[in-house]
Order: C-alpha cells, then structure tokens, then sequence
C-alpha cells in the first residue's frame, strides 16, 4: 500500500502543481478575469485546491482506484469519494446541480471565482502534458457530459476564448 499512496501522493502534488501554475498564468496574462470582489476567494481555493483528496472519506479510495489493482470493492469506494468530493468542492460542476423533491433535476449557475478554479482545475491535465492547448480537445469533447446552467456556459466557453487567443498572441511572438 505504501507504493500506491507514494504514486497518489505525487500525482495529487502534480496536479495542485498544475492548478496553481493556471491560476498564475491568469494572474500574469488575463489578470482582467480576476475580479476585486472574488480575489481573494480564488486565491484561497487555489491554494486549497483539492485539500478533501487528503480526507478520510477520499485518500484511500482514490489511491486504489488509480494506483492499486482493479476490483470492484475498490470501484465501490471510488464512487462514494468522488461523490464526496463533488459535493466538497464547488469548483466542479456537479456541485451545483439540484437534485430537487417537486421538479427533477436543475443546473444552477456557478460563481465566477468557482468558474476560473474549474477551468485551471481542467487546464491543469494540459500543463502535465506540456501541451497548453490540450483543455481545448478535451473541452469539445466533452462538453455534452458537462451540465451548466445557460450562463455558466456561456463564462466558460468566453473565459477558453480569452485563453486561446491569448496562447495564440504569445506563441506567435515568441
């Protein structure tokens, strides 16, 4: 078990890595998407990004669905943490979908500061891939699977926007 955590452990150092480097990079390049009102708060998240991967309800769970052997005891476990963290962390956006008694399911419309933590959370598999472009592919791809209220799409798809063509600009120059 001690070689799984040890593989989990980089992995998660990785990815919070990588989240902040986003983070940083929008600081640096599209600081206008970081609004007074919500500064803080992003800065906060990211620098707690994905702390609840380190809870009970969570470490072990995902260090045996990723690292260790494949069972369906180990699957089991998984669904259960990452429902945990879905509901844990507003940056993804099963968090704001309602499961409601009288109307069915509804999308609410996420915060921006929770919007901008998603996409770095997201452009995070692309600073691993050395390959900046990459949230590009994986956004068109699955983009169907992603349940966002009207406006929230809207963010997003205008905040990847922004990114693209401010990657473009500075690959061209360079």
């Amino acid at each position: 078990m001690k070689e799984i955590k040890n593989k989990y452990d980089n992995y998660l150092r990785q990815h919070i890595g990588n989240v902040k480097n986003g983070y940083d990079w929008f600081c640096m390049y599209l600081p206008e998407l970081i609004k007074p009102e919500f500064a803080d708060i992003l800065a906060d998240n990211i620098y707690g990004h994905d702390y609840s991967k380190y809870s009970d309800e969570e470490y072990e769970a995902y260090a045996n669905y990723f690292y260790g052997t494949k069972s369906k005891e180990h699957d089991k476990a998984f669904d259960y943490a990452w429902l945990h963290h879905q509901k844990q962390n507003p940056h993804h956006w099963q968090y704001w979908i309602l499961q409601n008694d009288e109307d069915g399911v509804r999308v609410l419309e996420m915060p921006e500061e929770y919007v901008l933590e998603m996409i770095c959370d997201w452009w995070a598999f692309s600073w691993s891939k050395d390959n900046l472009y990459e949230i590009f592919n994986w956004y068109n791809m699955n983009k169907k699977k992603i349940y966002l209220h009207k406006n929230t799409r809207e963010l997003v798809e205008n905040i990847l926007d922004k990114l693209k063509n401010k990657l473009d600009k500075i690959s061209s120059s360079n």
